[in-house]
């Protein structure tokens, strides 16, 4: 027998279920996993686990076909918000079947090595729901449909990549340890964006030149001496901050979005936006960032510490040893791609939620879980840990936070917009 019917008080019972009803309501909300974040965890691996692997971040250009195609999907049904690459009018069927083929006709089209298991998958996902056969079936077909189409001849993945190598004099990037391979995905400096006018749109101001200039010696002596291998300057704290960040931030981003979207929102329309506005404001963040990678062609803190008695600035003394925490990526210093996709995703996120919001990202290198409170916290983070990681000077960091903020800004203010 339950003990609150047994009392003789019978104002102990409601009293009793109220401080419950509160207690609950202190609680976070329970996940809410919907069609948006279940292919998106699809589309993650089936991005990220192809074979060849896509070289630089280009997989980002996936991932942003893919949420543009699932929202386009959605809003065939709800009409909330304007669609990207199509209007399907006279919608009928399930919305979640819709959304599930959208995703999967995508990836199956960028991946056909890998069509096979996202058959099944698809499969397995409309049997359980009960929605074989389903009419949203051919809506998700004409969203994906819509999207490939649009991105056909967008300069991506192009059969005869440029080789750019760079150059040696002060300042210039090339090549360096460990691979010394050339520049990846040189190609994503001109692929048309996918909300931006061009790739050049927000093209940084130029780094800090000359290389006596005060910036610079300030950005050269502090990745020197916090970004080393063997830094003694470097904290603990700011060392597993290196290491927590040591990963994709692309499926780092994406996780923690599904995270965002789960406990926040209760629609999976809502959920649809929220990652095609953080995808393509990512894509073009990226191609923004290449776009200036490869325009100033700024070396690496690796190649500018090496060779820095060889820079004409006595402020910068060399150090031919020095080697950074994390090895260098193959591509120029300026701007960072990490922020710049960091940017992005907080400025879309603070766009949706408001900055001061309490979310969870989980490593996959250092396996630990941070907790923030804002959104800008993590973006800054981010901007110091390339620094910690000895793969960036500061200046890059900064300038990419922007340009990735500005990026997301365009994208909210010109597409999927609320229906009047």
């Amino acid at each position: 027998m339950n003990p609150l019917t047994q009392s003789k008080d019978t104002t102990i019972q409601p009293r009793l279920i109220s401080l419950v009803l509160a207690c609950f309501a202190l609680l976070p909300s329970p996940a809410l996993a919907d069609v948006v974040t279940d292919w998106n965890a699809i589309a993650l691996q089936t991005v990220f686990s192809a074979v060849p692997p896509r070289p630089g971040p280009s997989g980002i250009l996936d991932l942003a076909m893919v949420q543009a195609a699932v929202h386009d999907a959605i809003q065939a049904f709800q009409k909330r918000f304007e669609p990207y690459a199509l209007s399907i009018p006279d919608a009928s069927g399930s919305p979640v079947a819709a959304a599930a083929v959208a995703a999967h006709d995508v990836l199956a089209a960028r991946f056909p090595s890998q069509a096979a298991d996202l058959d099944m998958r698809l499969q397995t996902y409309l049997s359980d729901r009960g929605l074989l056969g389903d009419a949203g079936i051919l809506v998700g077909q004409q969203a994906a449909m819509a999207i490939i189409t649009l991105r056909s001849g967008d300069g991506s993945f192009p059969p005869n990549p440029e080789v750019f190598l760079g150059g040696n004099g002060p300042g210039e990037w090339r090549p360096t340890l460990p691979a010394f391979a050339p520049m990846a995905t040189p190609w994503m400096a001109t692929v048309t964006p996918f909300t931006l006018k061009d790739a050049a749109q927000l093209r940084a101001a130029p780094p800090p030149t000359p290389l006596n200039s005060g910036e610079y010696v300030r950005d050269y002596n502090e990745v020197k001496d916090l970004g080393s291998i063997n830094s003694t300057e470097r904290t603990p704290e700011q060392t597993a901050l290196a290491v927590f960040y040591a990963g994709n931030f692309i499926d780092l981003w994406f996780r923690t979005l599904q995270g965002i979207a789960e406990t926040n929102l209760s629609d999976f329309g809502d959920s649809a936006r929220l990652f095609a506005l953080s995808g393509l404001a990512s894509a073009d963040a990226f191609i923004t960032a290449w776009s200036t990678k490869r325009y100033w062609n700024f070396w690496r803190p690796i190649t500018a510490i090496q060779e820095g008695d060889n820079d004409g600035n006595s402020r910068t003394v060399g150090d031919p040893n020095w080697l950074p925490f994390l090895p260098t990526p193959p591509y120029p210093d300026y701007t960072s791609g990490a922020n710049n996709l960091t940017g992005a995703m907080t400025r879309t996120l603070t766009h949706f939620f408001g900055d001061r919001t309490i979310f969870s990202m989980t490593s996959t290198t250092s396996n630990t879980t941070k907790v923030y409170d804002r959104f800008s916290d993590a973006a800054s983070d981010v901007v110091s840990v390339r620094v910690y990681q000895g793969i960036h000077f500061r200046s890059a960091d900064e300038v990419a936070r922007r340009q990735g903020s500005a990026a997301a800004d365009w994208a909210f203010s010109h597409f999927l917009r609320p229906m009047e």
